[in-house]
């Protein structure tokens, strides 16, 4: 179940947890694999999506981050380069920042 912009933005601004990571850049590659990683294996069984803010502090501040083609294909290589298993499912949303 897709989650809806209130429910990401709430998200975005609470606390980290086992299904919210937030990165400021795709420079730790390797980190948002393992949290990719982690949110596909769902060993709490929560059952529940997992969400990753790409351009994100850790506080839940947009760091103005442009959405390019190449950001999108380096997240679609992510989940389809076959080192995560299961193959995980992705949607990608952009999202405004709130005054």
């Amino acid at each position: 179940m897709a989650l809806s912009e209130d429910e990401l933005g709430r998200l975005l601004v609470d606390v980290e947890s086992d299904l919210v990571e937030r990165k400021e850049s795709l420079t730790d590659k390797e980190k948002i694999c393992e949290a990719v990683c982690a949110f596909a294996n769902d060993l709490p069984d929560y059952q529940k999506a997992g969400v990753i803010f790409i351009g994100a502090t850790d506080d839940g501040r947009p760091k103005g981050l442009p959405i390019t083609d190449q950001l999108l294909q380096t997240l679609g290589a992510i989940r389809s380069d076959g080192n995560i298993l299961p193959s995980p499912t992705h949607v990608a949303v952009a999202l405004r920042a709130r005054a």
